[in-house]
Parts: structure tokens; C-alpha cells; sequence
């Protein structure tokens, strides 16, 4: 018979590369303290890490660090695009956060709790995700 050959799949990993890129794009800023945005949807988490006021900082997204498809909506992705932004707030001297949740996606929490890893307190967590008031007009009656 022959030789068997092993092939190795990177399935559902971070591609390096992009790590790399978005990391060296991390401002030389100073920052005490800010406002971590957390949007997730059903296909992709988002994170803005913003100053106090509410300018963008910091930003990455589990699109941006490799993951396609069905796999950009999923808790590992989610948590990854937590660990990155918890590197750039550390590089940037971040020490606390308030939190801003948006959004029913399963990476809502796994992103929180991969920020919080890399030991940057958390002050205080809202969640924002909106909810209609009384849902879109009902269809007219059907005249036959």
C-alpha cells in the first residue's frame, strides 16, 4: 500500500496575519478608563472600545480576524475578538470599563468574559439592546 498522508485543517482559528496587522494599528494613546460597546448579531460580534465621550478607540470584529461565514457568529469567535481588544486597552493603559451590550447574538457574553481575562475591571454593565415598542403595521384585510 502506500504512505497515509495527514493533512492538518485549520478550522476556526484566528488568522495570524490579521492578528498581527490589527494589533500594530493600536493608537500610542493614553486612556484611565472607557466604554466597551459589545454589538452581537446572529453572524458577527462587533467590539468599539471608546473614550468617555464616546469617540472610537479601538475597534475589531469577528469578520475582521479571519473567521467566514457561519463560523463569525459563534462564541469562540466572539471571545478572540475579546482577547484583542483586551490587548490594545492594556497597551493604551486601560484599567476600567463600563460595558454597553447590544444585541442577541451568542457572543454576548463570551466576548465580556475574554475582555475581562486579561485583567481590566469592569464598572458596570448595560444592556442596550432594542426592543420594539409596538412592532411593524399589520397587513390591510384581504378583499376577495
Amino acid at each position: 500500500m502506500g504512505k497515509k498522508r495527514v493533512v492538518k485543517q485549520k478550522g476556526g482559528s484566528v488568522d495570524e496575519g490579521l492578528k498581527a496587522r490589527s494589533m500594530a494599528k493600536t493608537p500610542k494613546r493614553k486612556l484611565g478608563e472607557g466604554i466597551l460597546h459589545i454589538q452581537s448579531t446572529y453572524n458577527n460580534t462587533r467590539l468599539v472600545l471608546t473614550d468617555k465621550s464616546g469617540n472610537a478607540v479601538a475597534w475589531s470584529s469577528s469578520g475582521s480576524l479571519g473567521f467566514k461565514g457561519a463560523k463569525k457568529g459563534t462564541t469562540f469567535a466572539a471571545g478572540k475578538v475579546g482577547e484583542l481588544i483586551a490587548d490594545k486597552a492594556t497597551a493604551m493603559g486601560v484599567n476600567e470599563v463600563e460595558v454597553v451590550i447590544r444585541g442577541v447574538g451568542s457572543g454576548r457574553e463570551s466576548a465580556l468574559r475574554a475582555f475581562t481575562t486579561k485583567g481590566i475591571g469592569v464598572t458596570g454593565i448595560k444592556d442596550a439592546t432594542p426592543i420594539p415598542h409596538n412592532g411593524p403595521k399589520p397587513r390591510k384585510p384581504r378583499r376577495v
